[in-house]
């Protein structure tokens, strides 16, 4: 029976880079596993080909994209406090194995099904809340003190691990659950064909890992770690759907009561002026241009209307035509030192606007619905009621 050995490490960490490498000179394994997969390997190794700006746009998943960059951009920066590049364990352990003239395999779940389920898997209320602890990391990740080396500490890690389930069940099952599966099941697969195996891991998967190593009648299938995620109800498309019928009832309604054309108009202008105004505000917060903002404000009133399209889109369109972002941008973006170094990159910039404006397009619609009749100074009772009766009636009278 082969024998498997884990290491887990701290992504970040001098000591984990030394434990590698002692650990592969005193077990002197068949084979080293690392947590990682080609596609890693290769963007830390060598230069690859970036996605154009066109191709980030046609993607449209600008939240999820942020996400990524903001995520790398918090570890760079650990990293830089500790010396140590990201991933450098891993190029260690890599390195110490061919020194010795052993294979290395990549035993990770690609990163891009892991991104993927990882963002399809939560529910809006947790991407609301990652997006909210990911900005305040962006604030506080260099004032705080960091022990990395205390991060491969199991009772440290466990805690951690804990902690992020709390906050996000779904999240961490696709970030943890579902790839401790895989490690162990790539673990195995090299263990029935090595006597010693070494697999080298971040710390926060040992205990997964060793448990299903332990009982492996409760590992997943192995499909089912990689699949796509099964898309439930398109929410977004569903609450375009309701808010263009609210808006065309509303109208409707207002146009039946008899409160006049005046009141009509009104309510028509504030639809325009209240997704308008608050999808440019949230592109000058991005840092958009004032053409960028011009066009959010000059289209959210429509895209509100259409579950097809978002004021986003336009507007990032726009703020690439001026900003021209360039190739190499996306590294630049991944090794920027601070949020504000990013945020002057323009592809970071018309992603940020493509985002932010789509967030004040729909908090403008949310907001409409909740103030337009204050702001009217009509009972929505008797404007709704009134209406729909007159409405009726004047559908009865066709027939």
């Amino acid at each position: 029976m082969a024998e498997i050995r884990l290491v887990g490490t701290a992504h970040v960490s001098q000591k984990s880079v030394e434990e590698v490498r002692s650990t592969i000179e005193e077990f002197q394994p068949d084979i080293v596993g690392v947590e990682l997969d080609r596609g890693r390997f290769i963007s830390l190794t060598e230069e690859t080909a970036e996605p154009s700006v066109t191709e980030i746009l046609k993607a449209g998943n600008f939240g999820q994209i942020l996400i990524q960059w903001i995520l790398t951009y918090i570890q760079q920066r650990i990293g830089a406090e500790t010396g140590v590049k990201p991933g450098a364990e891993m190029l260690a352990a890599i390195e110490e194995a061919r020194a010795h003239q052993k294979p290395v395999a990549f035993i990770d779940r690609d990163i891009r099904i892991t991104l993927s389920r990882f963002w399809g898997l939560m529910g809006i209320r947790e991407r609301v809340r990652l997006i909210w602890a990911l900005l305040y990391s962006l604030v506080s990740v260099d004032k705080q003190e960091l022990e990395i080396d205390e991060l491969t500490d199991q009772d440290v890690v466990s805690v951690a691990m804990e902690e992020f389930r709390k906050f996000s069940p779904r999240g961490a099952q696709a970030l943890i659950d579902e790839r401790d599966a895989y490690l162990a099941h790539q673990i195995l697969m090299l263990a029935g064909r090595y006597d010693r195996v070494l697999a080298v891991i971040g710390a926060g998967h040992i205990r997964g890992v060793q448990r299903y190593l332990d009982a492996r009648e409760t590992l997943p299938p192995l499909s089912d770690l990689t699949a796509a995620v099964k898309k439930g109800l398109p929410w977004a498309k569903i609450f375009g759907a309701v808010v263009t019928i609210l808006f065309a009832l509303l109208i409707a309604a207002i146009a039946f009561s008899g409160l006049g054309l005046d009141i009509l108009l009104t309510a028509v202008v504030y639809w325009f002026l209240i997704n308008g105004l608050l999808s440019a505000a949230f592109t000058v917060l991005a840092g958009g241009h004032p053409l960028s903002a011009v066009t959010a404000f000059a289209v959210s009133w429509m895209t509100s209307l259409n579950p097809l399209l978002a004021a986003g889109w336009f507007a990032a369109i726009v703020e690439a035509k001026i900003r021209k972002p360039a190739t190499g941008e996306v590294r630049q973006i991944m090794e920027a030192e601070t949020f504000s170094e990013m945020r002057r990159i323009p592809l970071f910039r018309v992603v940020l606007v493509a985002a932010l404006a789509n967030v004040g397009s729909t908090i403008g619609t949310i907001a409409y619905f909740l103030f337009i009749f204050p702001v009217l100074g009509v009972d929505p009772a008797v404007v709704i009621g009134e209406g729909f009766s007159n409405m009726m009636q004047a559908i009865a009278g066709l027939f």
